[in-house]
């Protein structure tokens, strides 16, 4: 490829293609990841032409499912941010304990790490059985990854100590069974979990939630496409439940902001107002 202008002209060629024959939008991500991600993927398998590159998107869905796995972020651990965790341990969740029937919504769940960290802590209250998770993602490809339950044996120690710095009370190791170089969660975890492709962007709300998760997905939108989600999760809480954003995202400047009120400390609201 050529210039940086350039190529910022083919990107979004290759962009609208996406949307016209696939209908996933990213014409409201952040650019400049974008860009890199889309030019990594056709370095990486090495195109003579960007033609051809466009072609091989546009004509093979099986390519196009790598393309779409290499530009959505899937950065995710257990127990990321700890402190975060505590707070949702301590605070939120023996809150929502006083419902007959929880809800929970983590939107770009990704691999699920982050959504059986969810499900471990509402067992170690007592709240599994009474609780429905929905994790959801754009890409189905780590829809079904999430789903399979598994997590490498060389996070562990790195999941150990987020689960231990989060107050877990439990041994760790009594939630996986090891098998090779991977550890498979227990299956009383996944039951309560339903795990479904759904496009943040494009698709409606499906349900009404307690407690919604979606960290740092945002960062990678502009602020129209952020106000649009804020605005579907607005739809989708039930008045006093909670939305849980990353350390780098805000719901401050939306065009729902005046609907909720920030919880001290982590980046979590709360709905006061429908």
């Amino acid at each position: 490829m050529k210039s940086s202008e350039h190529n910022d002209e083919l990107i979004e060629i290759l962009l609208s293609d996406v949307l016209e024959v696939y209908g996933y939008d990213f014409t409201g991500y952040s650019r400049a990841s974008l860009k890199r991600r889309i030019l990594r993927l056709y370095e990486m398998d090495k195109f003579v032409s960007f033609a051809e590159y466009r072609y091989k998107i546009r004509n093979e869905p099986g390519y196009f499912k790598r393309f779409l796995e290499e530009i959505t972020i899937n950065v995710t651990e257990m127990f990321r941010d700890p402190a975060f965790y505590k707070t949702l341990r301590d605070e939120i969740l023996p809150r929502l304990g006083t419902y007959p029937f929880i809800r929970i919504w983590v939107a770009g769940c990704s691999t699920g790490e982050e959504v059986y960290s969810v499900a471990i802590f509402l067992k170690e209250l007592n709240l599994l059985q009474k609780s429905l998770i929905y994790a959801t993602d754009i890409n189905s490809e780590v829809v079904g990854n999430a789903r399979q339950a598994m997590i490498p044996l060389n996070k562990l120690k790195l999941y150990t100590e987020n689960y231990i710095a989060a107050g877990g009370t439990e041994n760790f190791i009594d939630y996986y069974t090891a098998n090779y170089s991977l550890g498979k969660l227990n299956d009383e975890l996944k039951s309560k979990i339903i795990f479904s492709t759904h496009n943040l962007v494009t698709d409606n709300s499906f349900n009404e939630f307690q407690l919604i998760l979606c960290r740092n997905v945002l960062i990678y939108f502009d602020r129209p496409l952020q106000n649009k989600v804020f605005e579907l999760f607005n739809n989708s809480l039930e008045k006093f439940g909670y939305l849980a954003l990353g350390t780098k995202e805000t719901l401050d400047f939306s065009s729902v902001a005046k609907n909720f009120e920030r919880l001290k400390g982590e980046k979590i609201w709360r709905k006061i107002h429908e």
